[in-house]
């Protein structure tokens, strides 16, 4: 039995689109992890449900129909890489989120559109305009702003997510490798199964039960939103460049900044609200581009 694997499209707004929802997505994927772990539920423990019920959900959904094809891949070396950015990502992420307010953990996440644009012309081939460049760069003066690296509140494990940042871009670009050539189901398969194999030997060694019902619907639901947001990340990057939708990551800063203050009572501070509107300002200029973008050209007649 065959996998059909979609074609990549030129569809950047719906790409742009399915991309919000995974950010806001992502966002309660930080936050449930934030909480498990304040909570004293370890760090790997938790990244290994995150995976392993993802893992279900994709086999669960997928091997019915798709049998042995699920993971039959046309590039096994880029969807190991692909995993192990994945796996990079959630636990320095996770890691860091123990010891940071939402909003700044959120805030370094935004050095990610820089690093993608970086690689993507190497690694992709593709072309960034100089309009795109100017807007990243301004968003990035907007994180540095909140961040402040170098002042007195400045954490150690702001490096932790920094680091989450940059496997998260090589995430990002691995993805767009794979668009057309594995389907998102086999992808999905790859990313879950290589983290529930690489993280099995730890997770058990400080395990600890949930012990409430909230707790137990927080801990699985860490797989669900993990599965759902990943699938439309994935998804995004068969109808829009890389360079395209890593701008549009800037929105989580206000998702980040509403579940930080609601759920953990760190309202952003001062320097939040000085940079987050140059961030989101900067993202809001780069999705009219890509509207002006989309828009077919129509010829001009020439006067007869």
């Amino acid at each position: 039995m065959s996998t059909n694997i979609a074609p990549i499209e030129e569809r950047r707004l719906l790409g742009i689109g399915l991309v919000f929802c995974a950010y806001f997505l992502f966002t309660c994927l930080d936050s449930s992890a934030k909480w498990l772990g304040l909570i004293g539920l370890p760090a790997l423990q938790i990244m290994f449900a995150r995976y392993v019920i993802h893992l279900g959900i994709v086999t669960a959904i997928n091997l019915p129909r798709q049998g042995a094809a699920l993971w039959r891949t046309r590039n096994l070396k880029i969807e190991i890489l692909r995993s192990g950015a994945l796996i990079g990502s959630t636990l320095c992420n996770f890691t860091a989120v123990r010891y940071l307010p939402l909003t700044v953990t959120g805030a370094i996440t935004f050095t990610t559109p820089l690093i993608i644009c970086a690689l993507s012309v190497f690694l992709l081939r593709e072309h960034v305009g100089w309009r795109r460049w100017t807007a990243i760069a301004v968003g990035f003066l907007g994180v540095l702003i909140i961040v402040r690296p170098g002042s007195e509140t400045f954490h150690p494990a702001t490096l932790l997510s920094l680091g989450g940042a940059c496997f998260y871009g090589l995430y990002a670009l691995l993805t767009r490798k794979l668009a057309g050539v594995d389907s998102v189901a086999t992808q999905q398969f790859y990313g879950a199964a290589l983290a529930t194999i690489v993280l099995l030997p730890f997770a058990f060694f400080t395990w600890q039960w949930p012990v409430n019902p909230l707790q137990w619907l927080v801990f699985i639901g860490i797989g669900v939103i993990g599965f759902t947001s990943h699938q439309f990340i994935t998804v995004a990057h068969r109808f829009a460049p890389a360079s395209t939708l890593a701008p549009f990551a800037y929105v989580q800063i206000v998702f980040v900044a509403i579940i930080s203050w609601l759920v953990f009572q760190q309202p952003p501070d001062l320097w939040f609200y000085l940079g987050a509107p140059v961030v989101i300002l900067s993202g809001f200029y780069l999705w009219l581009r890509e509207r002006q973008l989309a828009k077919p050209v129509t010829p001009v007649a020439e006067e007869g």
